[in-house]
């Protein structure tokens, strides 16, 4: 049985606008930019609240990343909005030289992220994004897993001096958090003790690994789930004590599996504890348009994914 209670499904960019509309309330020095999707950002609170505070760029995302690293020299904290395709893929020599070079205090937010941005297609749904900005010397990655927590990392990532790229996603999900549970940054979480194998996930794909866990528990598996928000930096101690435990380990995630969380996972195990391990990732390839139902199905990247992939590791441990 699944130990979390689906509280409603919601979409991960509405709690990122209810984090910017807290911190409009709580920081006076937190300011809001937006290429031309105040909609889809769900920016619309924080905006109605303080005009003074927001500055609509239109679709000139590189201008916006500069005007960000700027408004940080004189103390503001710049929250810049848009599709994670646009926030990274287009704009990533100005993040590169401006931003991440002489570590702004610039807090880049991406929506739309993943295959679930769905009938868009392959040009909106950047695959790559997570390993562009994990490799950036400085740069936070965080990538939470339903309204809540997408929610508290917002309100965290204020706090946090230096640059962050926040990810979060366009469709419903299960919304299966507490709203009060606290939000810190490069600590994993685990959300289910198992000592079979461990399932390493990341944003929508958390709610999927906690299915699959208890599909498999009727299949006599008894699978650790952990909740990965932040990928850098990466909370290694948590991968490493329950490997030791269960001996072998599957990463979850909606990227490419190159470049992305299930790499930084296979660089820690093999700099400390060499372990089996399978990856549910995209392989290697582009999106298409559809639902982001069928997508997840189609692309290996839903709870019947997992599961097949912890019968593959568990093979390979024995």
């Amino acid at each position: 049985m699944n130990p979390y209670t689906n509280q409603g499904s919601q979409d991960t960019r509405s709690g990122f606008g209810a984090g910017l509309a807290e911190l409009g309330k709580t920081n006076p020095n937190v300011v809001a930019l937006c290429a031309d999707l105040i909609g889809s950002l769900k920016m619309d609170d924080f905006i109605e609240a303080h005009p003074e505070r927001f500055f609509q760029i239109g679709i000139a995302e590189a201008n916006m990343m500069g005007i960000a690293a700027g408004l940080t020299i004189g103390g503001k904290i710049p929250f810049t909005g848009t599709f994670a395709n646009f926030s990274t893929g287009r704009v990533y020599d100005q993040i590169r030289q401006s931003i991440a070079y002489s570590g702004k205090n610039v807090k880049i937010c991406a929506s739309h992220a993943g295959l679930t941005l769905g009938e868009d297609g392959a040009t909106h749904q950047i695959l790559e994004d997570i390993g562009l900005m994990k490799m950036l010397p400085g740069m936070t990655v965080i990538n939470p897993c339903d309204f809540n927590q997408t929610k508290a990392a917002t309100i965290a990532i204020a706090d946090h001096i230096g640059p962050v790229y926040l990810r979060f996603g366009r469709p419903k999900v299960p919304n299966f958090t507490s709203s009060d549970a606290p939000f810190e940054i490069g600590k994993g979480l685990i959300l289910k003790k198992g000592k079979d194998v461990t399932i390493v996930a990341t944003g929508h794909l958390v709610w999927e690994a906690l299915e699959a866990a208890a599909a498999l528990a009727e299949q006599s598996i008894d699978a650790e789930v952990i909740n990965i928000h932040t990928i850098k930096p990466l909370d290694n101690d948590i991968i490493l004590k329950s490997v030791a435990k269960t001996g072998c380990i599957v990463t979850a995630e909606e990227h490419n599996f190159l470049g992305g969380l299930g790499e930084s996972v296979a660089r820690v195990l093999s700099e400390n504890a060499p372990t089996p391990q399978e990856f549910v990732a995209t392989n290697d390839t582009f999106g298409e348009s559809g639902t982001p139902s069928q997508l997840m199905a189609k692309y290996g990247l839903d709870q019947t994914a997992i599961q097949l992939k912890v019968h593959k590791v568990l093979e390979r441990k024995i």
